[in-house]
């Protein structure tokens, strides 16, 4: 009787390593100052190093790596950058409200009550589940643009908001007043007064960005 083997497993490809290692890094697996290297992770995927070399290429290229001591590590933002990427964001936001005002569609609605709601429904969350479903919710008003372009904008620049330590919805207060500020913009989105909806979303980020300085003053450095 011939021995049955198992089929050989499917090895990752240079994006999905790539895409693998950007989410950690997004979701702060992989926080600042991480050292990436080749070996362990060519080990980790099982993979040859040349996909793990061209995907820490690529993640360098984004600007979410740089080089190190030893080799490349997660990139850390200054606070320059930091409030350049909020300036840049009170733009982008405010033209995306004003967009998805104009354009949302009965589904992109009934996408943006339910988020709000659960987000209204979580009872003292973690900052990390904070962080997301605000993501999430922002997100899916940019996808209400049916603008490709703006998506993918806002989403590279909200790549270096998230490797910020420590997001600015864990501020007393913030949380409650971020969720009131969310449901100022669906109102309007749902009526399709861009203008307010564009006046409001731009208000959204530029009390963020506020915040963010805030943290930085009681703190004595960026975080």
């Amino acid at each position: 009787m011939n021995a049955t083997t198992d089929p050989p497993q499917r090895r990752a490809s240079a994006r999905e390593v790539y895409e693998r290692l950007r989410q950690e890094i997004q979701r702060g697996e992989l926080p600042p100052g991480t050292a990436l290297r080749e070996i362990p992770l060519a080990e980790r995927y099982g993979v040859s190093r040349t996909p793990v070399r061209e995907a820490l290429r690529r993640l360098e290229h984004d600007r979410l790596l740089e080089a190190g001591d030893r080799g490349l590590r997660v990139r850390t933002p200054s606070p320059e950058e930091v409030v350049q990427v909020y300036d840049a964001r009170i733009l982008l936001e405010g033209a995306a409200a004003e967009q998805a005002a104009q354009k949302r569609s009965d589904v992109d609605l009934a996408l943006l009550d339910g988020l709000l709601a659960r987000d209204r429904g979580l009872t003292d969350p973690p900052d990390q589940t904070r962080a997301e479903t605000n993501i999430e919710f922002h997100a899916a008003i940019w996808r209400a643009t049916h603008n490709p372009v703006l998506v993918d904008l806002l989403e590279r620049l909200n790549t270096h908001l998230i490797r910020t330590p420590t997001t600015t919805l864990a501020m007393p207060g913030r949380w409650a007043a971020a969720l009131a500020e969310h449901g100022r913009v669906l109102d309007a989105i749902r009526a399709r007064d861009g203008a307010v909806a564009g006046e409001l979303a731009r208000a959204h980020m530029s009390a963020a960005r506020d915040v963010r300085l805030q943290m930085w003053r009681q703190t004595g450095h960026p975080g």
